[in-house]
């Protein structure tokens, strides 16, 4: 088995120049261990000076840009929309796809993820695929069954042989932002699960997916979840918009 770690920063709605140039100079020089890509997701109008910061002192061989969302539309009159084409423009690799904020706050539907799950494919790039359950689903024991009705839309649009490019992050709503964390044997018992359905697709498929977790991940507990067999790294929100302790969690990375 030859599976990629990977360890993506979600800045969600925060950050600045400032933020940009500060974790510019923390991963200069910064080498992770074999196997293991380090990303960063900053908003929109940043990505064109990280990307220009990350070229400009040799960071992008080991920390890769990657964006927040992303239209299922080509291009046309979509005012606000930002299409694959522009964020390859910005040497954009990776594309966080499904996040739980936009399945809840902006109503996207797990259809309309797949469609731009497919588009991001199409361009080249490689999708960051969200999916998780509430709290109340996790209480009701509908945990396996949320997750299978999130995936099964994606394989549906775009097979289980697409996969071998799509990253799967599994994000506990009720673990984001809210302090609570999975315990390393819960988020591995969700991530056995995960691998499980994909493997029912297609094993040798699903032994290649790199399945992230995330929801409060930081420097104190991320050797203990990525330790797990099926945590293959993590997507990092709040612990991300600090350099130091994002380069900690990234350090505590091993690929497979």
């Amino acid at each position: 088995m030859n599976r990629k770690a990977i360890v993506a920063a979600n800045w969600k709605m925060n950050g600045d120049f400032a933020l940009v140039t500060s974790m510019i100079s923390a991963f200069e020089g910064f080498k992770p261990s074999d196997n293991v890509n380090v990303v960063i997701c900053p908003s929109f109008p940043y990505l064109s000076a990280l990307s220009q910061g990350l070229q400009a002192d040799d960071i992008d061989a080991s920390v890769h840009l990657g964006a927040q969302n992303v239209s299922e539309q080509e291009k046309g009159a979509f005012t606000g929309e930002v299409s694959t084409n522009m964020l390859a423009d910005v040497k954009a690799k990776y594309v966080i796809v499904g996040h739980s904020e936009r399945r809840s706050l902006y109503g996207e539907s797990s259809s309309l993820v797949a469609t731009k799950v497919k588009a991001v494919l199409d361009a080249g790039l490689t999708p960051i695929l969200c999916i998780g359950e509430t709290e109340q689903e996790r209480e009701s024991e509908q945990t396996n069954a949320v997750l299978s009705s999130q995936l099964q839309p994606v394989i549906d649009e775009v097979t289980i042989e697409a996969f071998d490019n799509v990253v799967v992050a599994y994000e506990p709503v009720w673990a984001i932002g809210t302090g609570k964390t999975a315990s390393p044997e819960m988020a591995q018992d969700t991530h056995q699960f995960i691998r499980q359905f994909l493997t029912e697709k297609n094993a040798d498929i699903a032994n290649k997916v790199p399945l992230l977790y995330g929801g409060s991940v930081n420097g104190a507990n991320c050797e203990e979840l990525f330790a797990q067999a099926d945590i293959d790294g993590g997507l990092i929100g709040g612990a991300s918009l600090k350099a130091d302790e994002f380069k900690v969690i990234c350090s505590a990375a091993k690929g497979s």
